[in-house]
């Protein structure tokens, strides 16, 4: 990487371009992470209460920000303004919320002949690398989780919304000193050289498990990563068909299915599916009644080889199922059943509104095919047995496991993916343990002293 290059960005709605930005420079990305070094030092002495205050100015400034913000993320990625707008306080809510854990973070002690205790100290340069499809609040997460623990930052974020991460900057940095929090624009090639430098000590990325794989393979820092899922919903023949297919509606519509944990294969017990799938047909036309596009016409691209694949081999699409005609890069909400394990669509991320179905006997056959497959992000589970409830969770191989919701959780919950998605805790309190690491110190008395 030498030179800068332009990142075009077309409308998701019209297919009109937007704008375009430069991307750094191989110079550029030398001389952010340069900053970075020479700020941490004393960032990483301030008092962590300290650090907390600049934390929540910067929410101050994030919430009084929040329609610009939003208005960005709607042009850049499609994503309604309501919807935007929830993500853009949702990251300033965040950031709040590590104000207040970064000056409780702890380590602990022993008591013995000597004393010993453990001190979590911050790691040093930490590059983030953030997603397109909630880019203020998975953003205010790592960059929250870093900085409050003393950490600096250096930020990309994706080339999908280039935009919407340069006014982020743009309301952040000022609440800290120079070289705290930098933001630099680019693609992939960018994220190599960022990720790939001696002088970064923690990689954190949400996105794809390709782009995931990538960075492990370049780089030596330690790494936090939440990567793709293929989360599954197992839906039992004791719960009511209707709500059963409303929640079904909501994990694989929402967002037009561009959520990390959206559902991307249902596991039906087939004694209900008749009323299951009337009712998830009519919820999939209730959204098409207002549809939103996904990101841009290459991921429809891709979200529509899967189902034409799940079609050619046997699959039939009840709603949906293909290209509309006209601008932008709008995708149906699809209802697919007759689907197989051996189906793209069932086995792969999809990340569209797409909701494919596969019928099982039993619980116990929908339970072995929801743990089945290469991702361990999440898995949806909805049942009225406390016993298959138990059974589900104990033997679901995820990071979470979600019972009778969709989407939801605690305030602060975390979450720890496995397998092809990922590695590390990402949100919650432990966030704050993966930025830091810990000395320990054996603190005794000299020879000879009472």
């Amino acid at each position: 990487m030498t030179a800068m290059h332009a990142i075009d960005v077309h409308s998701p709605r019209d297919s009109q371009l937007i704008g375009w930005l430069p991307t750094a420079t191989s110079a550029e990305v030398t001389a952010a992470l340069s900053s970075a070094r020479s700020a941490w030092p004393t960032w990483a002495g301030v008092a962590a209460a300290e650090r907390g205050e600049a934390l929540k100015e910067a929410a101050s400034c994030l919430r009084a920000r929040a329609n610009d913000l939003a208005t960005v993320v709607e042009t850049e990625t499609g994503r309604p303004f309501a919807s935007a707008r929830e993500g853009v306080l949702a990251g300033a809510a965040t950031l709040e919320q590590y104000a207040e854990l970064g000056p409780v973070h702890r380590g602990r002690s022993l008591l013995g002949s000597a004393v010993d205790f453990m001190v979590p100290e911050p790691r040093g340069v930490v590059v983030a690398l953030t997603p397109w499809n909630d880019p203020v609040a998975v953003a205010c997460g790592l960059l929250g989780a870093a900085l409050v623990t003393g950490n600096v930052v250096v930020h990309k974020p994706s080339e999908r919304c280039p935009h919407t991460g340069l006014l982020l900057a743009t309301v952040l940095r000022p609440c800290f000193p120079a070289g705290v929090l930098q933001t630099l624009v680019g693609d992939g090639e960018v994220g190599g050289a960022l990720v790939s430098s001696s002088d970064v000590d923690l990689v954190a990325h949400v996105g794809s498990t390709a782009a995931g794989r990538a960075i492990a393979s370049m780089s030596s820092a330690k790494l936090l990563l939440e990567n793709g899922g293929n989360d599954p919903l197992l839906v039992d023949d004791d719960v009511d068909p209707a709500w059963a297919a409303s929640q079904a509606a909501l994990g694989a519509f929402t967002n037009a299915g561009q959520l990390c944990t959206s559902v991307e294969r249902i596991y039906l017990h087939k004694t209900i599916a008749a009323p299951f799938l009337e009712a998830l047909c009519a919820e999939a036309r209730r959204w098409n009644d207002d549809p939103q596009p996904l990101v841009d016409t290459r991921h429809r691209s891709f979200v529509h080889s899967q189902v034409s694949d799940a079609l050619a081999v046997g699959a039939s699409a009840l709603v949906g199922g293909c290209v509309p005609e006209g601008p932008g890069a709008y995708y149906p909400a699809t209802v697919l059943a007759d689907c197989t394990s051996a189906m793209r669509v069932m086995c792969e991320e999809t990340f569209g509104p797409v909701a494919p179905i596969q019928l099982v006997s039993s619980f116990d056959e929908g339970l072995a095919e929801a743990s089945s497959g290469d991702y361990g992000l999440a898995a949806t589970v909805l049942t009225s047995s406390m016993e298959h409830a138990q059974q589900a969770w104990r033997t679901l191989p995820v990071g979470t496991v979600k019972i009778n919701a969709v989407f939801g959780g605690a305030p602060g919950g975390a979450a720890q993916p496995r397998g092809a998605s990922g590695t590390g805790f990402g949100y919650g309190p432990e966030l704050l343990d993966e930025m830091t690491t810990t000395k320990v110190v054996h603190l005794g008395v000299p020879n000879g002293r009472s």
